[in-house]
């Protein structure tokens, strides 16, 4: 018998039966961290401190160095979704895509939407990416986003897009970056006080409370192509199918849309994936906080993006 797939009703209760399982088993491993904000250009940071990622860090320089080592004899890198780890399945979002929770999460709930047969990273988002993201996004008001290769953050070459639970900041904005959005026009555009590149729309995304229909999936994906398109992103075919020329980060709610091309991962050591253009940054360690705070976390996600035109 084939499962039920998940919907906008059943997909929080899943993830907490599996959370509670995947904990009691060890297969989840959060990862504990000591929240401070930085004020800056108009927005309250909300900046965590992971000493613990420098863990998850070394991990991941181990996983590429093996792999470089194997491409030496035509062995491909381990992908962690083929096959996912059983005690981190959530459900079937659809028939093309799973949920899994995020094995080191620094925010409860963390969520990972994955493409149940690889595809590239850096290829474009399509209408299935976005049926499956509305469920999420339906299911419980959170934060969407997407790192468009490893210059945006992408630490695995496997497609797969993110949702993590709002408010980011108990103590704060929902979304800390939220506090410069309302000045942006009513069109959308761009937002005043973001000093990098980007483009911005509103949107009404939240829908009933069934899965993402496919009409709503299309108009999600073509705010998104049009959005991509004001970026300045720009596309290549790969084996026929539509690729990202630049990196870029998306980030998704169910009342905005907001895109970032990037230029590189890091700023002086500390990197930046998605969550940082929402407001929500991490570092490793009490070094990088100082450095943080230094460079300031508006001036340091300019460093990452494009510059302004």
């Amino acid at each position: 018998m084939t499962a039920a797939l998940l919907t906008a009703h059943t997909l929080r209760d899943a993830i907490a039966q599996r959370t509670r399982h995947a904990l009691q088993c060890g297969a989840l491993q959060p990862i504990e961290t000591a929240l401070t904000h930085l004020d800056d250009g108009g927005v309250r940071f909300a900046v965590r401190e992971v000493s613990s990622l420098a863990r998850k860090e070394a991990a991941r320089r181990t996983d590429a160095s093996e792999a470089a080592g194997s491409q030496a004899f035509q062995a491909p890198r381990r992908d962690p979704f083929l096959p996912y780890e059983d005690d981190l399945y959530v459900g079937d979002l659809s028939s093309t895509h799973v949920a899994l929770l995020n094995k080191y999460n620094v925010i409860a709930d963390h969520l990972l939407i994955v493409t149940r047969r690889f595809v590239p990273q850096e290829a474009l988002l399509d209408q299935d990416d976005f049926a499956a993201l509305l469920v999420a996004l339906r299911g419980f008001d959170a934060l969407g986003f997407y790192n468009g290769g490893p210059d945006a953050g992408a630490s695995q070459p496997h497609k797969h897009l993110q949702a993590v639970p709002l408010p980011l900041d108990a103590a704060g904005a929902a979304v800390p970056i939220e506090t410069l959005l309302d000045a942006a026009p009513a069109d959308g555009g761009r937002v005043p006080g973001l000093p990098f590149a980007h483009a911005f729309a509103r949107v009404d995304l939240a829908g009933g409370v069934a899965t993402g229909e496919a009409a709503d999936a299309q108009h999600a994906l073509d705010i998104y192509r049009a959005l991509l398109c004001a970026a300045d992103i720009g596309t290549i075919e790969v084996d026929g199918v539509p690729h990202q020329r630049t990196p870029y980060n998306l980030l998704v709610t169910r009342r905005w849309m907001l895109v970032v091309p990037r230029e590189t991962e890091r700023v002086e050591g500390i990197a930046l994936n998605a969550l940082g253009f929402a407001g929500s940054l991490f570092v490793r360690d009490a070094a990088q906080l100082e450095t943080l705070a230094r460079i300031g976390p508006m001036t340091a996600l300019a460093r990452v993006a494009k510059p302004l035109c």
